[in-house]
């Protein structure tokens, strides 16, 4: 059985999941250098 085969629609699914809310998180907590228009993570416009 390969790796490949092993992964679920259910581990696909929570690892979405999991990226959807810390996306959010980190674009409400983080400071606007790191998230902001200019930002290194993530670039968009976030209201200052």
């Amino acid at each position: 059985m390969s790796l490949l085969t092993s992964i679920s629609f259910f581990d696909v699914s929570m690892a979405l999941l999991f990226v959807g809310i810390a996306e959010r998180l980190i674009l409400a907590y983080a400071p606007l250098e790191m998230v902001g228009r200019d930002g290194w993570l993530i670039r968009c416009d976030i209201e200052e």
